[in-house]
């Protein structure tokens, strides 16, 4: 019996041993297993799974928030200038027509997404730039709501669009201030206006790009501290939102770069939360306005040229605020009311007027035939 006991006593402990040696080895295999992940071996798997759950999250929480921004018009085909002439019909035998052919054209042509439970929908203004043609958009896979009206925004490529519908689900605007280099950022719109709710994903390439945007047809803008992405952006994602892994927008989709691949632009959110702010106070997009075409020098550039860094006016509009306080082509605006002008800072001319109030007073220090001068400058609304 003693025997039987000390056999079992034996085993028990012999288990107890291959459960502490296995715990032993299995922690070690798991430190080991930890080493290859800190040596990018594991890591990068358990990176990409996580990765894949946020945009698959985000996607899922935004997309209803996404419209497809449709066109409808009428457009005439095959025009003869001489349909009206009987001698040139006779002489060549054929039928006198009565009137132009003409074509309508429903076609997908851009995105937009919803800021507002009652029927506020932002897009790009490029995207219904035709003042004659009707707009609707497609919410959901196929529900189609008119759109009743459209306001533009003069001094960025925006617009909003109001339809007549209630219990939407806004998305949630984020900083675009607060942005980094090589941060991920997902795209979601109507790829050639045809692939409804493609989703693209990718990193923010660069800050504080000046591009010009639009075409030949609806002519070109130039937009300046715009955000640069490899996520792909084809034409029909314009006005569509670009997002950050927490499902905000942080940008909205406005061009692709011709020359290069995996080159898009965005437009920053602030500068859209100022002209939306604007818009639901006043009912329009009236803001001041300097009246001054410039370009921003960098620091590079004003050492070269051993000038201070700031706007070069190259043209002061007539009538224009800074005109009738005596800004002149060629001057360098330095500060306004003491913020230095920094491109590398997103501190040029528009973002500082941006956030001021028609009719406020401003003071402006330019550089003019190296000496510094001080301007006041009474801010007035933008004339159409």
């Amino acid at each position: 019996m003693k025997k039987r006991r000390n056999i079992k006593h034996f085993i028990t402990g012999l288990l107890l041993g291959v459960v502490i040696v296995g715990a032993i080895w299995g922690g070690i295999f798991w430190e080991r297993t930890k080493n290859k992940v800190d040596n990018g071996v594991i890591i990068s798997k358990k990176e990409i799974i996580d990765e894949e759950s946020v945009v698959t999250r985000v996607v899922e929480q935004v997309t209803p928030s996404v419209v497809t921004v449709s066109i409808s018009k009428t457009q005439v085909i095959n025009f003869d200038p001489f349909w009206g002439l009987d001698f040139f019909n006779e002489f060549f035998g054929q039928p006198r027509r009565d009137q132009a052919q003409t074509k309508k054209i429903e076609q997908d042509i851009g995105t937009g997404f919803i800021i507002s439970s009652d029927g506020l929908i932002v897009t790009n203004k490029h995207v219904v730039a035709d003042t004659e043609a009707k707009y609707r958009v497609i919410i959901g896979k196929d529900e189609i709501v008119d759109v009743k009206n459209i306001y533009r925004d003069p001094l960025t490529d925006l617009a909003i669009l109001k339809i007549d519908k209630t219990g939407l689900k806004p998305l949630k605007m984020g900083d675009s201030d607060s942005l980094k280099v090589g941060q991920t950022v997902i795209a979601i719109g109507t790829a050639l206006g045809e692939f409804r709710s493609t989703v693209t994903k990718g990193v923010i390439s660069g800050l504080g790009r000046g591009i010009t945007a639009g075409s030949v047809f609806e002519g070109m803008e130039k937009l300046d501290n715009v955000i640069q992405t490899d996520a792909a952006i084809n034409p029909g994602n314009s006005g569509g939102p670009l997002l950050n892994s927490s499902g905000e927008v942080i940008g909205v989709n406005v061009a692709v770069s011709a020359q290069g691949e995996n080159i898009g632009f965005a437009l920053p959110i602030n500068i859209i939360k100022e002209s939306i702010e604007n818009f639901r106070a006043t009912g329009e997009f009236d803001r001041p306005y300097l009246g001054v075409a410039y370009q921003m020098i960098s620091k590079q550039a004003a050492l070269l040229n051993e000038v201070p860094q700031g706007a070069y006016v190259q043209e002061v509009i007539k009538d224009s605020p800074a005109d009738k306080a005596g800004i002149k082509q060629g001057d360098i605006i330095t500060e306004i009311d003491g913020k230095k002008l920094d491109s590398e800072k997103s501190s040029d001319v528009v973002n500082i007027i941006n956030k001021k109030k028609i009719g406020d007073e401003i003071t402006l220090k330019v550089y003019r035939d190296k000496e510094e001068k001080t301007f006041r400058v009474k801010l007035e609304k933008k004339q159409s």
